[in-house]
């Protein structure tokens, strides 16, 4: 049977995240957990997240999940989510400044003061419907329009320190690296959970990946 771990820190939208991957993989077996040995053992995992980097991290790294994600994320699908994602940075200027699990190279940086576009005062955070422009070709993108839109949630956004890891950028005042990639790890700022038809058509087409680009 297909295993998906939802890594469970206390910190993450675990229930919307693992009812919308049990809707599109029933026959898939999601387990909601803490237990390394349960992750460990799952086909494919998803770190969640959602509010302060600060607290994300301490709690990561209080239950040795910043371990285990640098482990498990070697060899299988590997999906990150909103904070999720920005934890597999380097480092956040949220919060005065955090270190996240450094699995990817990239940095994550406030939106700023005011935020401008095309003259317009943007609020932050971002919050609500955006485009998703897929600037590489990616197995999770499958049966997904380019240019399609997701929600986003956030105030700190992500940016990436070589380019062959952006997979999907996004417009908010500035660009925004939404998805990014690295063998067989994917991670996403918006919510596919919360975005209907096309974040399911994502989180359906991470079940089905192998793993390989």
């Amino acid at each position: 049977m297909n295993t998906v771990a939802v890594i469970d820190y206390g910190m993450g939208n675990l229930h919307s995240v693992s009812k919308a991957i049990e809707h599109v993989a029933p026959d898939a077996k999601v387990l909601v957990t803490s237990d390394a040995s349960l992750i460990r053992e799952a086909d494919r995992v998803v770190l969640p997240g959602v509010g302060a980097i600060r607290d994300c991290m301490a709690e990561i790294q209080r239950l040795g999940v910043d371990k285990l994600v640098k482990e498990v994320s070697q060899d299988r699908p590997f999906l990150g989510i909103c904070v999720g994602m920005q934890a597999l940075m380097q480092h956040s200027e949220e919060n005065n400044g955090v270190d996240c699990i450094g699995l990817l190279p990239g940095q994550v940086k406030f939106f700023g003061e005011p935020l401008l576009e095309d003259g317009a005062k943007l609020k932050v955070p971002h919050m609500g419907w955006n485009r998703v422009n897929q600037v590489q070709s990616h197995p999770l993108w499958q049966g997904i329009d380019n240019d399609e839109r997701f929600y986003f949630v956030h105030s700190f956004y992500v940016a990436m320190e070589q380019s062959e890891y952006v997979m999907g950028r996004s417009q908010y005042g500035k660009a925004i690296d939404a998805a990014v990639g690295h063998d067989n790890i994917f991670a996403v700022q918006f919510h596919p959970e919360k975005s209907q038809h096309s974040g399911l058509a994502l989180l359906k087409n991470f079940v089905q990946w192998n793993g390989r680009v």
